[in-house]
């Protein structure tokens, strides 16, 4: 059984210490039998750490990561510069045995420093990001993500994006049937919102909530299967297209054009995951010119061609409506 382990340090974000505490207990075998084992772990020679409005008592100490196959760092409420003694050393032991280890929201600090996310892509919760960024200055932190899945090493952003990077190494481990059951327990749909969207394009960039953008956003991803081309989205948006160029960079760090490619092979990726649809039908639904266009910028953005997408992720249920809505972050 693969075992997790769950460290929380004092201050913990009580969302943050449950979410993977449900997500992986919720998941089951097909033959009922649960497919994790859950060991809440702290540094504390009591157990006991503080998690704001009550207290957490972990039965496991710092020695139960080295049985892991994956570590959990939840967020505490003000992350620390220095790790408890004898955190780092054991998360590093743990990483140098293999052990997968993912953080949740602002536990990436805590990962941070403990130097095993250096030169690599990650992400926290968008009102820290600039603060992470900072504080270690060899993260490449992207604040536009739900998660970031470096392979052994994964970080998501606050509250439900722990959940969607949860479901995703369930996913990962045993398959969609079995995250698809988590899912389920969990009141939350594996894409969102009719499909499964957010696994992955994880340069889809959102605009910040309120910003000017988010309605041409919510409207881009509706129609992305339609013939659009810069000038009827500025139209759309009631400005010149340099004016929509300014705004694109200035709240999404990218174009009105790549933007849209990439919420296409997000829509791409949703129908090849969901229904049965020949590659060149799929091609067309999600706004591509020809079949040839949709598998080179596909395997451009995914790293992998459409049939092997396919192959890894297909649920095996048809969808209630072939076009998901918009993803929220």
């Amino acid at each position: 059984m693969h075992t997790v382990a769950v460290l929380v340090l004092d201050g913990v974000i009580p969302f943050d210490l449950s979410a993977p505490i449900d997500a992986f207990g919720w998941a089951r075998m097909p033959d009922g039998r649960p497919a994790y084992r859950v060991r809440v772990c702290s540094p504390s020679a009591s157990g006991e750490v503080s998690a704001g409005a009550f207290t957490v008592r972990a039965p496991y100490g710092l020695e139960a990561l080295a049985e892991a196959d994956t570590i959990v760092l939840p967020g505490v409420e003000c992350p620390p510069d220095e790790l408890p003694p004898g955190v780092a050393e054991a998360l590093r032991d743990a990483a140098a045995n293999g052990t997968r280890i993912a953080s949740i929201c602002v536990g990436a600090f805590l990962f941070a420093a403990t130097g095993l996310l250096d030169g690599l892509r990650v992400t926290t919760h968008w009102i820290a990001a600039r603060e992470l960024a900072e504080r270690y200055p060899k993260l490449v932190v992207d604040p536009n993500v739900l998660y970031v899945d470096n392979g052994q090493f994964l970080t998501s952003a606050g509250a439900a994006a722990a959940l969607d990077m949860c479901l995703h190494m369930i996913r990962g481990d045993y398959g969609s049937a079995v995250a698809a059951q988590a899912a389920r327990m969990s009141v939350m749909p594996l894409e969102r919102e009719g499909g499964q969207a957010q696994f992955i394009v994880q340069d889809l960039s959102p605009a910040p909530a309120g910003a000017t953008l988010e309605p041409l956003l919510v409207w881009l991803e509706d129609n992305c299967g339609g013939d659009l081309t810069l000038d009827r989205i500025a139209e759309r948006a009631g400005v010149s297209t340099r004016t929509l160029n300014r705004r694109f960079r200035e709240q999404t760090g990218t174009t009105p054009l790549s933007w849209l490619h990439r919420a296409r092979v997000r829509r791409a990726q949703y129908l090849l995951e969901s229904t049965a649809y020949p590659v060149e039908r799929i091609a067309a639904q999600a706004g591509f010119g020809s079949p040839t266009a949709f598998r080179e910028r596909f395997r451009r953005v995914v790293g992998t061609s459409p049939q092997g997408y396919r192959r890894a992720f297909r649920s095996g249920q048809e969808p209630a409506s072939p076009r998901p809505s918009a993803a929220a972050g």
